[in-house]
């Protein structure tokens, strides 16, 4: 059943008008948590003022220091990742996108807000990257991971702009979301999913002052000895949802592979299985190299909802991922019912789709 919009008790700066074609709608953000009793204030933006929305020609700075200037607004985009595919959702721009990432059936999101990416050409992965296809489809922009920087300057050779992104912290992420808005002319509606990440940062930074933070042990995709450190968005996923990275001392910049040995050492209060993961719960539960573990013998193991994101990287409602964490950390101080009004508005504000509640559920 479709859930009303509640009146926010506080709200982002004034709502943003998009003044380009192409660009979603304006108006005023979800406020997050605004149905609980924390109080909500939204901190000083960083993103660019209204008034500089849709400047061209402009001259862009990418994740790898490359300089790109854009003469006028991209008619047609490609992106070759998954992450900067749901941005370009959010902001608005996906029907100017002529080619994808590969693997777009994998990724909820895009049928529910965007099926016709679904039929787009694709042009592969960031390990088998297509060059020669991504070039035939002539676009005026590609966006890229900083692993493909040297496919970038290729293009760039080729007289296609192309820019890197390396969205792994916040502040990486809001700055992704506000260079992809001045590329594509969307500078508006990036800099209000620039607002919502920082309210809502600020929403959980004041809601979970003062409590305890459990232990959490997030398992990959791949495998549940496979985890995520420091390096990675997933530890501040983590830590905005209150809680501690089990694996804070490893210092890959990828999943990393670890032993039962080393999970047993941690032993974590809490046991978090990343969307989309090749094995279940059950399958974890029934692994009995794990039994004596606390967040095991507790009940203290969660699959985060894979129907929408991968919550647990730098996508668009990310923000979104801690916020469950945070219910599921923390439910005395953000029950399930604020939780699913804030998904809720979230993604009927930024997606224009209505998700299904239930499938919130940890």
């Amino acid at each position: 059943m479709k859930l009303y919009r509640r009146l926010a008790a506080a709200l982002l700066s004034a709502a943003l008008l998009v003044s380009l074609a192409g660009c979603a709608a304006g108006g005023s953000s979800p406020a997050p948590g605004s149905s609980s009793a924390a109080p909500v204030s939204e901190p000083a933006s960083q993103s660019a003022p209204a008034s500089e929305a849709g400047a061209f020609p402009v001259t862009l700075t990418d994740a790898a220091g490359r300089t790109v200037t854009l003469e006028t607004q991209p008619a047609t985009l490609v992106s070759g990742y998954y992450i900067t595919t749901s941005m370009c959702i959010a902001l608005g721009c996906e029907d100017r996108l002529v080619g994808i990432e590969a693997k777009a059936d994998t990724r909820p999101i895009y049928a529910l807000a965007a099926p016709e990416l679904l039929e787009l050409p694709s042009v592969g992965t960031a390990k088998e990257f297509d060059l020669e296809g991504c070039a035939a489809l002539d676009p005026d922009l590609v966006i890229l991971p900083l692993k493909l920087k040297d496919t970038a300057d290729a293009l760039d050779q080729l007289g296609i702009p192309a820019l890197v992104v390396n969205p792994e912290s916040l502040p990486e992420l809001e700055q992704t979301l506000t260079l992809l808005g001045q590329a594509t002319g969307c500078t508006d509606r990036a800099a209000e999913l620039v607002a919502y990440n920082q309210q809502t940062e600020y929403f959980l930074t004041q809601t979970l002052a003062g409590a305890d933070k459990p232990v959490v042990y997030l398992a990959g995709n791949s495998s549940y000895l496979s985890t995520a450190g420091p390096a990675m968005y997933q530890d501040t996923l983590i830590q905005l949802g209150g809680g501690v990275n089990a694996a804070a001392e490893i210092t890959d910049t990828y999943w990393a592979d670890i032993s039962y040995e080393q999970l047993l050492a941690w032993d974590p209060d809490v046991i978090v299985i990343v969307p989309g993961a090749d094995y279940t719960k059950e399958d974890l539960l029934a692994d009995p190299q794990l039994a004596d573990l606390t967040a095991v013998q507790e009940g203290k193991v969660f699959a985060m909802p894979s129907a929408f994101e991968s919550w647990d990287s730098p996508v668009p409602s990310a923000m979104i991922g801690s916020l469950w964490m945070a219910n599921v950390l923390h439910p005395d101080l953000y029950d399930f019912d604020v939780l699913a009004v804030d998904a809720f508005d979230f993604y009927e504000k930024f997606y224009g789709v209505e998700i299904d509640i239930s499938l919130l559920a940890a």
